[in-house]
């Protein structure tokens, strides 16, 4: 277990977090992290090792899993998540997920970018297409859809979609964006644009992201944690965690060898 000293300019701070699951199995025990503000951070290790349970508990997704228990804090710019105040629907605003598999919404592109903001009671169409654009545009998908908005969000490529779901979270300014293996089923291609539009999307958001494997974690990380069976083994920024590993565990699974 790895514990950081807590820095006063955390954007999420997590603090002796165990999450246990209905049928009794710990998915996540002792996490203690920090993030920080514009950073591009990294939760990798093997399947099973609590890496999306995580991401889950960040946006309080987690509630929908009846039974489950969690014991220790979450903070999001200093105030608990979990508080009996909290907001969720505001949470889940400012913490916005993109899963692994792409999830367009039935209908166009356009409703698809603007659905998220009518829920949010935005009607002004000129607010409603400049964040649209703005969006997309981070999202490096402006000029591949800019003259079909009125076409089925199903026409789109895997890459495009993914890029789109990722653009309507952008669309609701989210703070943190967390990535769930977001380039499993994406081509080379597509897997390197989206990684170049997320090195310009920390500039303006915290990013948390689990990654599709080891070397594209090493390519894109700021700083990394290394899970294994729901604990954190090692975490430090991107020279340590994957050149100069200080756990045999993580130099195993880093280098290939683990077992």
């Amino acid at each position: 277990m790895v514990t950081l000293g807590k820095a006063m300019t955390s954007k999420l701070s997590l603090e002796n977090v165990f999450y246990t699951y209905p049928d009794g199995t710990e998915a996540l025990s002792n996490i203690s992290l920090d993030i920080q503000p514009n950073e591009l951070f990294v939760i990798f290790g093997p399947s099973r090792s609590g890496k999306t349970t995580l991401l889950r508990l960040l946006n309080r997704l987690s509630d929908l899993t009846e039974g489950s228990e969690r014991q220790g804090k979450i903070q999001f710019n200093g105030e608990d998540i979990y508080g009996r105040n909290t907001d969720i629907i505001w949470l889940r605003r400012k913490i916005s997920m993109v899963f692994a598999i792409p999830t367009p919404l039935p209908g166009t592109i356009y409703d698809n970018m603007t659905y998220g903001l009518k829920m949010a009671g935005m009607r002004d169409d000129n607010i409603l297409n400049t964040r649209m654009e703005q969006a997309l545009r981070q999202a490096a998908l402006w000029d591949e859809v800019k003259d079909r908005l009125d076409k089925s969000a199903f026409a789109l490529s895997g890459g495009q979609k993914q890029r789109l779901c990722v653009a309507r979270s952008l669309a609701l300014e989210p703070e943190v964006l967390l990535l769930d293996n977001p380039t499993s089923g994406l081509d080379p291609i597509s897997t390197a644009t989206l990684e170049q539009s997320l090195n310009t999307l920390k500039k303006q958001y915290t990013i948390i992201m689990v990654p599709h494997s080891v070397q594209q974690a090493a390519r894109i990380a700021d700083r990394a944690a290394f899970l294994l069976d729901g604990e954190v083994i090692e975490c430090g920024d991107q020279n340590q965690i994957f050149l100069h590993p200080q756990h045999v565990r993580t130099t195993d699974y880093v280098t290939g060898r683990f077992g």
